[in-house]
């Protein structure tokens, strides 16, 4: 039996708005992925942390703020530190298409705007993984 897909959602830095992230955390959970949700108000250190703990497969960040560029960055960065470049950093919100292309080439993996079909999502972290993660 292949094992579940594992995804951290998190909400990074001080944004309270949390619905998008939890629609995504349930689309992703009934596509049959095991989803663990941070909560909000996390910082880069602790998303990693619990990335680390959890042996997540991809990490999933919501970011309304306009902070993606230093959040997913920051993020990226700890990864690395902390060994974790096979794993997807991956998210959505408001961010502009040139701030997306940026993030892109540096490491981050596609993101999803504001009314992205939950399934666009499900499926590009299904392909990903079974790209990366079963090959």
């Amino acid at each position: 039996m292949a094992s579940k897909i594992r995804v951290l959602v998190a909400k990074p830095g001080l944004d309270g708005h949390d619905r998008g992230a939890k629609v995504v955390a349930a689309a992703l959970r009934d596509a049959g992925m095991e989803v663990i949700y941070t909560g909000l108000r996390q910082t880069p250190q602790m998303i990693v942390e619990t990335a680390l703990q959890e042996d997540a497969d991809v990490i999933a960040l919501s970011i309304l703020s306009g902070a993606h560029m230093t959040l997913f960055s920051k993020v990226l960065d700890l990864m690395k530190e902390k060994g974790l470049q096979d794993v997807l950093l991956t998210g959505g919100g408001i961010i502009p298409e040139e701030d997306m292309d940026k993030l892109t080439q540096m490491g981050v993996g596609q993101l999803f705007g504001p009314g992205t079909n939950t399934q666009d999502i499900v499926k590009y972290i299904k392909d990903w993984f079974s790209q990366h993660r079963q090959g």
